[in-house]
């Protein structure tokens, strides 16, 4: 069994942050305590890969009535989970949560004046194939105002979960849309120690990844462990 290597929290982001206004109350005064991974983490507990739906990576359908869909821009969110040596993690799950297109979450706490959309969920699952590789078919979700400052936007992104052999191995992150101009405003994305980092958070434009007429493609691969890693998510 190859061990993992040690995590390099300078790659991720502290979890004092000042501009993001929440961690000053919220973050840990003492240094964390780093804990072995023995082979009970390394390889279980393990989720029931026999729980995934036919639609359950299919956001735009999963929560709307047939015939019907989700309204806003249909894209396709896909790419590939490898870990720190470039081998693809097989059977992993990854799950997604997100704003609906004019930025509101189908939560009760979100008082966003953004309609709710009655035919989107917000949440899909699916499990990474034998190369590793997963995909999304949902619409691409709107900015919303956040209590942060007088007029701080969160950029249009995408909350992802992944577990890797076990659940002890979790990632939860953030994926941001290649262009947009709000990444460049938000606290939470620049609490990111370097631009290497917030370019594996943002997702690329995939022109051949597109489906004419229908949907267009972001790809958004995902390094689990190692120098490369795609950062952690200070939100959640």
């Amino acid at each position: 069994m190859t061990p993992f290597r040690r995590r390099d929290f300078s790659a991720h982001p502290p979890a004092y942050a000042p501009a993001y206004k929440t961690t000053v109350l919220r973050s840990p005064r003492m240094p964390l305590v780093e804990l072995p991974a023995t082979p009970t983490e390394i390889s279980g507990p393990v989720f029931g890969h026999n729980l995934i739906g036919p639609l359950d990576s299919d956001l735009v359908h999963n929560f709307a009535p047939e015939s019907e869909g989700a309204m806003g821009e249909r894209i396709i969110v896909h790419g590939r989970v490898i870990d720190q040596d470039d081998r693809p993690v097989r059977g992993a799950l990854v799950e997604i949560w997100q704003a609906n297109a004019g930025g509101r979450y189908r939560h009760s706490r979100d008082t966003f004046q953004a309609p709710l959309d009655p035919h989107f969920g917000g949440c899909g699952r699916t499990v990474t194939d034998e190369d590793g590789a997963y995909s999304f078919r949902t619409v691409r979700p709107g900015a919303y105002p956040w209590p942060n400052g007088p007029n701080d936007w969160r950029p249009a992104h995408i909350h992802f979960s992944l577990f890797g052999s076990g659940l002890a191995q979790r990632l939860i992150t953030q994926m941001y849309f290649e262009g947009d101009p709000a990444i460049a405003l938000c606290p939470i994305v620049q609490s990111v120690p370097d631009q290497a980092g917030i370019d594996l958070l943002t997702a690329k434009l995939d022109a051949e990844g597109s489906i004419p007429f229908d949907a267009r493609a972001w790809r958004f691969d995902i390094v689990l462990r190692g120098p490369r890693a795609t950062p952690e998510d200070r939100q959640s």
